[in-house]
């Protein structure tokens, strides 16, 4: 899939890097906010009980 992506990106290796890095950091920002804080009520890291000793 990433050479696919490769692949079909335009222009010479400098614009390639970089346009591949602009993708990244475009799925990475999509994760943090809208992901993550979707998913973030259903997960049970949140949950956690101490008992008193």
């Amino acid at each position: 899939m990433y050479g696919w992506i490769w692949r079909h990106l335009p222009g010479p290796l400098a614009v390639r890097v970089a346009l591949a890095a602009l993708l990244v950091a475009g799925a990475v920002a999509l994760l943090m906010f809208v992901v993550f804080p979707w998913a973030e009520p259903l997960l049970p890291f949140n949950d956690v009980a101490v008992n008193p000793s």
